[in-house]
């Protein structure tokens, strides 16, 4: 293995680790409706778990209101189920082929609440980025053990990983920062 792929594979798993806050970012409910709120919950569904979003239809009619209407009438009542236990503490109110999901206004303990875990969420992946800046530094110390690479290009390498991950950090943060402006709006 070369020191550019070293360097790559490490800069697409820190861009994964990327897309995964991302992806956690859009399910926290900041008192708006988001489809991105329900997809993925984990539905009961055929003898199997399947995501909402590939047994319904998704749709926020109204600012503050989440409708799924899902294709086969019949799993309705797993749909509430999984709604009801999920994290997001919502009731979904539902007529037997729609279920309605009212987004209510957050009080300023939920808020409190959000912004905690979106932090969390944030420190998952500074700590994820930081594990692969630890990988591809030692596989780059390995490079130059085994004389593939010379100590020059080592100290290079480092300062190239350092400045990727703080790269990397830096856009977790500028995230994070959106998100609590949004969860903290009152």
């Amino acid at each position: 293995m070369s020191l550019q792929e070293v360097l790559d594979t490490m800069e697409e798993k820190m861009m994964k680790t990327l897309e995964v806050v991302h992806q956690e970012f859009a399910t926290v409910r900041t008192g708006k409706a988001s489809t991105s709120l329900v997809e993925n919950i984990q539905v009961e569904a055929y003898g199997a778990q399947m995501r909402l979003r590939e047994l319904a239809g998704l749709s926020t009619p109204e600012p503050r209101l989440v409708v799924i209407q899902p294709w086969d009438p019949t799993v309705v009542p797993a749909v509430v189920k999984a709604i009801q236990t999920s994290s997001l503490g919502i009731q979904p109110v539902s007529d037997g082929k729609l279920i309605r999901i009212p987004i209510p206004e957050l009080d300023k303990e939920r808020r409190i609440q959000l912004d905690k875990h979106v932090k969390k969420l944030a420190e998952d992946g500074r700590i994820a980025i930081r594990n692969e800046r630890r990988h591809g530094m030692d596989a780059a110390k390995k490079l130059q053990k085994e004389g593939k690479i010379t100590e020059d290009d080592l100290r290079h390498a480092e300062k190239e990983i350092q400045n990727r991950t703080d790269e990397y950090i830096k856009e977790i943060d500028t995230v994070l920062g959106h998100k609590e402006k949004e969860i903290l709006a009152v």
